[in-house]
């Protein structure tokens, strides 16, 4: 009689076992979960961030002239009446400016 309970309490412990390394709720399935929260929180801690950048965006635009005209000056390109406009363009990368050699004054 004891054997028989011995065994079955060997049987459960194997069965529970079984369940807690591969069944369903396993370790590895409580890790995965575990990482898909963790990069969740992150995802949703940035765009937490983004959101109250926003909403400062918005309040400037809403009570300050200043930011609409940088805004309107930046992506419009605003110039007021008697102002002048000076556009520099920057060369593309990857191209060197090579000087001109210098004139020589002399015989041809």
């Amino acid at each position: 009689m004891l054997r028989w309970i011995a065994l079955i309490l060997i049987l459960l412990l194997i069965g529970l076992q079984l369940t807690l390394w591969s069944g369903r709720g396993s370790m590895h399935e409580v890790d995965a979960l575990r990482v898909a929260v963790k990069k969740q929180a992150d995802e949703n801690a940035g765009l937490v961030r983004r959101n109250q950048s926003l909403g400062a965006d918005v309040i400037d635009l809403k009570h300050g002239d200043q930011a609409v005209e940088a805004r309107a000056r930046t992506e419009l390109g605003l110039i007021k009446p008697g102002e002048v406009f000076y556009q520099v363009v920057e060369p593309p990368a990857g191209t060197a400016t090579v000087p001109a050699p210098p004139a020589t004054a002399g015989t041809p």
